[in-house]
């Protein structure tokens, strides 16, 4: 066996068990350290980005949003899918703020990205830091974007609600502390497009 740390996991057979719109399953047979070999059911993911938006005032905005998986409506920051082709994320990000919230930002940021679940799904998130807003004309698509809540609130406060179980969704979770780590001098932003090592990439690249 290998020095820990070192062993390569190689996959040695691939299984497609489910394409979807938007995700897909497969089961990988991996290669373990000891010489044998173990399955890994994968959920592929488009990616997503989320946008911390602070106005003048310090208040971040959140949506409240229906999640049928955990069938409940949940706090969290304007959101959407990297499923537009060639569209740089802070494009998407830019998008989905004015969709959702009605806003645009003349000052953008990288927060953080957030792993969602990597035990099962490559899905990877990054959450920009947007700020110097204006407000504009929502475009809703859908009628689940005509449910949504708009609420504003101090970013102390989003940080309580996250420290308080009431704000559960992990990108919301990362953005709030991370902007707050940011706003109090503790860490600093990166540029709006900086590199993103573990952005998902084998769904997309699949046709569809």
């Amino acid at each position: 066996m290998n020095r820990p740390g070192t062993h390569e996991f190689s996959v040695v057979s691939s299984q497609d068990i489910h394409i979807g719109r938007v995700v897909g399953l497969r089961i990988d047979e991996v290669v373990m350290p000891g010489g044998g070999t173990a399955r890994r059911e994968v959920v592929e993911h488009l990616g997503a980005v989320a946008v911390c938006a602070l106005d003048a005032d310090g208040a971040v905005t959140l949506v409240h949003q229906y999640r049928h998986p955990l069938r409940d409506r949940l706090w969290e920051l304007p959101a959407g899918l990297l499923d537009a082709d060639g569209e740089a994320p802070v494009d998407t990000a830019a998008r989905e703020l004015m969709e959702e919230a009605g806003l645009a930002a003349r000052r953008w940021e990288t927060l953080v990205d957030v792993a969602a679940s990597p035990g099962f799904t490559d899905e990877v998130v990054r959450v920009f830091l947007a700020r110097e807003l204006t407000e504009v004309d929502r475009e809703m698509h859908g009628e689940e974007e005509a449910d949504l809540v708009i609420r504003k609130v101090p970013l102390a406060e989003a940080v309580r609600m996250a420290l308080a179980g009431e704000i559960v969704n992990g990108a919301t979770v990362g953005g709030v502390l991370a902007a707050h780590a940011v706003l109090t001098g503790a860490a600093g932003a990166r540029p709006a497009d900086a590199p993103w090592r573990d952005r998902p990439t084998t769904f997309a690249s699949r046709e569809r």
